[in-house]
């Protein structure tokens, strides 16, 4: 098995769905390059032939030390250090020598210096495989993103080479004890030497790979302001050159009831010492940068998981006979594969589409850090990739890692009694869902950041967004369009905005008819509070539309994507008529 040259949908979605011709020059200035590549064709032919080698190694080596590395888990921790065990220790060494560590890493630092784009796709192949190693290898490909992006270049040019190497990772060091979602009550704090350096002195929980040899730290500074806006970010080094001994120890892994294979750590700082990153008090503003990839990462970690559960259900239900044939082709059966294989396919095609704008996004955010601006073209299509990027973000963390818990239930349940023992993996996939459900900020979590944006979208001109409504009626489309995707497309938004609108004006509106054109008026906080009542369903309705908007403008491109936008517009229509009666009677 190879996890893409054996997927066609694969290969479809590298070859059409990737805006290559905004993303590749804004890597490659001119051909030919010094890698060798002589245009544009040759770049995306290199990546396919990448992730064919990649496919190969997570469908073989990867998938089967999945079940290894779930009973023996990650390794141990040991007077204060994290050990790999002998699983993970192979996978790291296989990761080294295929230079997956490097694989977005620019050059000047030994890395291939790919598009982003490339390394989500590895993520999600690697989870399709085995989510704990998928999460180990994540911990070295960001470490290294952060150390280039808000690091000075010498600590870049001692660090990074390292982590290309496979000798050194990191962690993002948030979530303290009484301290989860609310990073304003942060309480580890960071006394100043007068050295430049500072003092940590504090704990952290649920850590991920804390014992990866870098920790990017949220402390406060002594005497800063309570809230986000006196959290600063540290780099702290456990194996510091100025320190004799561990700079910070590892408590203890957690023992948890999925991803036995990566690292879970509480992480010690007595005196550590640590380095500001950046300006004080922009912590938050830093981390939100990791946290915006990690989110669109863990949506490609749970697609992985959902294609390995349905792809073994589905196989499992070919070969499994009852009343004298497959119980892949009773009638009832049927049906729910080919729904289980429409979702996915429609959440990997969204998926795909957004890493694509967060490709674009992040390469110009790095340029704007480096040099301070943007040419007009650029500053333009930077402000279109990061309106997607803010947009499409908590959609795909929070829709693909609750699909992920659904679908893997929902295999379980093909195999019967067999999906409930352990020597199946589609209990590991079901307790692995979890990690991505809760980790990078809860379903809930997402909903509300989804919520939060419409609102202030709504606020800003309320008389705006309300007549807006005639110029999305359907029947402009069938004038518009000849793309039938796009007029059903159509439809499906004025039914959801018509309906949307009914419950702002239910929630939100003000009391006086004088101040419906008024911004301030629609923001009175307990009309808010009752509209956040429907976050999760105005996540999922949203969710849902931009899926649909994707294998719409998929089926303009290509006449044979219309028959997975026709079958998913018929799955989740009556997910969306629920979802207004919801809104209706509540």
């Amino acid at each position: 098995m190879n996890y893409f040259s054996d997927e066609k949908e694969w290969q479809w979605m590298l070859k059409n769905a990737v805006d290559w011709k905004a993303i590749i020059p804004l890597y490659y200035k001119e051909f030919p390059t010094a890698d060798g590549f002589n245009n544009q064709e040759e770049v995306i032919s290199f990546i396919e032939e990448l992730m064919t080698q990649t496919g190969s190694w997570a469908a073989d080596a990867v998938y089967n030390r999945a079940e290894a590395i779930d009973v023996n888990g990650a390794g141990v921790v040991k007077d204060g250090r994290t050990i790999p065990g002998k699983e993970l220790s192979e996978f790291y060494q296989e990761a080294t020598e295929l230079g997956a560590f490097g694989l977005c890493v620019p050059t000047e630092f030994g890395g291939m210096g790919l598009p982003a784009v490339a390394l989500m796709i590895l993520l999600e192949q690697l989870s399709r495989a085995c989510n704990s190693q998928c999460t180990q290898l994540a911990f070295f490909t960001s470490i290294a993103d952060m150390v280039h992006r808000f690091c000075d270049h010498e600590t870049a040019e001692r660090l990074i080479p390292k982590i290309v190497a496979g000798e050194l990772s990191g962690s993002m060091n948030l979530t303290e004890p009484g301290c989860g979602s609310d990073l304003g009550m942060i309480k580890t704090s960071a006394t100043p030497v007068g050295d430049g350096t500072y003092k940590l002195n504090g704990s952290k929980i649920f850590i991920t790979n804390g014992g990866g040899g870098i920790g990017f730290v949220l402390a406060r500074i002594k005497g800063a302001p309570e809230g986000l806006e006196g959290i600063s970010m540290f780099i702290c080094e456990q194996d510091d050159p100025t320190v004799e001994g561990l700079n910070y120890t590892v408590a203890k892994n957690e023992h948890k009831m999925g991803m036995h294979g990566s690292f879970t750590c509480e992480i010690v700082y007595e005196n550590s010492v640590a380095r500001l990153i950046g300006e004080e008090g922009k912590g938050f503003r830093y981390m939100l940068h990791l946290m915006n990839e990690a989110r669109i990462a863990v949506g490609m970690q749970a697609l992985g998981g959902i294609e390995g559960c349905i792809g073994y259900a589905k196989n499992y239900a070919q070969e499994r006979v009852q009343f004298d044939k497959p119980i892949s082709e009773l009638p009832l059966m049927k049906r729910n594969l080919e729904d289980f294989e429409t979702e996915r396919d429609a959440l990997r095609a969204l998926l795909v589409d957004t890493i694509s704008s967060y490709d674009i996004f992040q390469k110009l955010d790095l340029k704007k850090n480096e040099v301070g601006e943007l040419t007009k073209e650029e500053e333009a299509i930077f402000k279109n990739a990061s309106i997607w990027t803010r947009k499409r973000t908590p959609l795909v963390k929070y829709y693909a890692c609750e699909a992920y818990t659904q679908l893997s239930t929902k295999a379980i349940q093909v195999l019967g009694g067999y999906g409930f023992m352990e020597e199946y993996p589609v209990s590991r996939y079901h307790r692995d869902s979890f990690g991505p459900l809760l980790y990078e900020g809860t379903s809930q979590i997402q909903a509300l950041m989804a919520l939060k944006d419409m609102i202030k979208y709504v606020a800003k001109n309320p008389q705006k967004y309300f007549s807006n409504l005639f110029i999305k009626h359907p029947a402009f489309a069938w004038v518009a369009s000849d793309n039938l995707g796009q007029r059903e497309l159509s439809g499906s938004q004025y039914t959801f905005k018509k309906n949307l609108i009914k419950l702002i004006m239910k929630c939100l509106k003000p009391e006086k008819l004088s101040d419906l054109t008024n911004p301030k008026a629609w923001m009175n906080e307990d009309n808010v509070d009752k509209l956040m009542l429907h976050a999760e369903t105005i996540c999922q309705g949203l969710s849902y539309l931009e899926t649909l908007r994707v294998l719409a403008n998929h089926s303009s491109m290509d006449k044979e994507r219309y028959d997975l936008f026709k079958r998913y517009h018929t799955l989740v229509t009556p997910r969306l008529t629920g979802i207004y009666k919801d809104w209706e009677i509540r």
